[in-house]
């Protein structure tokens, strides 16, 4: 799948809000979007009228680019959520919110989703006692997410840890720090996830 490798604050400013996809960057005053608050390109700072299509588009992008998933996977998501119960917007981001490289993004694993999903990769972090290195792996209430044993030791594990290690954690996870492990007590509700976005212009626009 092709993933974007362009400068991430031209997204955050394209959608006029911060989706934090540079960690520590984005709460300082060098954060592109408070510097220059208008999209990039040429006509960036130009007057548009934006359309009910534009602001569905809009809706979906965002939460795409938050999480950092690519249009075809973002689909499959919302057919997994409309074939739930409940609603099928909720939905949707719950399921986001259960991929394993924004869990650990969020435990203060990563400083940022990009750097989760890298760590991930390389083999960092166990799910029920087995190495899991797939940033799209779905987490379920019960399960258990745990740095492996000889990435404790590892300098880049370390200095994640110092710099991220107090960051609030959600209700929905039970951190433990000194077994450097954390359980999923249950999905989370819509007020628990953080993301910028209405998910019912996201449902709007698949439904088309």
């Amino acid at each position: 799948m092709a993933r974007y490798t362009g400068a991430v604050c031209k997204l955050c400013r394209r959608e006029g809000k911060k989706l934090f996809l540079k960690g520590e960057r984005c709460y300082t005053n060098k954060c592109a979007l408070d510097r220059r608050s208008y999209a990039p390109g040429q006509h960036g700072q130009g007057r548009k009228k934006t359309s009910e299509y534009g602001l569905q588009l809009r809706a979906k992008q965002q939460a795409r680019r938050f999480y950092g998933i690519g249009e075809g996977q973002f689909h499959k998501y919302f057919l997994m959520a409309e074939r739930r119960q409940g609603m099928t917007g909720e939905n949707l981001l719950r399921i986001c919110e259960s991929r394993l490289d924004n869990v650990v993004y969020l435990l203060g694993w990563a400083s940022s989703r990009a750097e989760a999903r890298q760590l991930v990769t390389h083999g960092h972090y166990l799910v029920n006692g087995r190495r899991v290195n797939i940033p799209s792996y779905l987490l379920k209430a019960g399960d258990e997410v745990a740095i492996c044993q000889k990435s404790r030791d590892s300098e880049k594990i370390k200095a994640v840890l110092e710099a991220n290690g107090s960051r609030p954690v959600p209700e929905w996870l039970d951190k433990n720090a000194e077994a450097f492990s954390a359980k999923v007590v249950k999905l989370p509700d819509r007020e628990q996830i953080e993301v910028p976005v209405e998910e019912h212009l996201i449902v709007e626009f698949y439904s088309k």
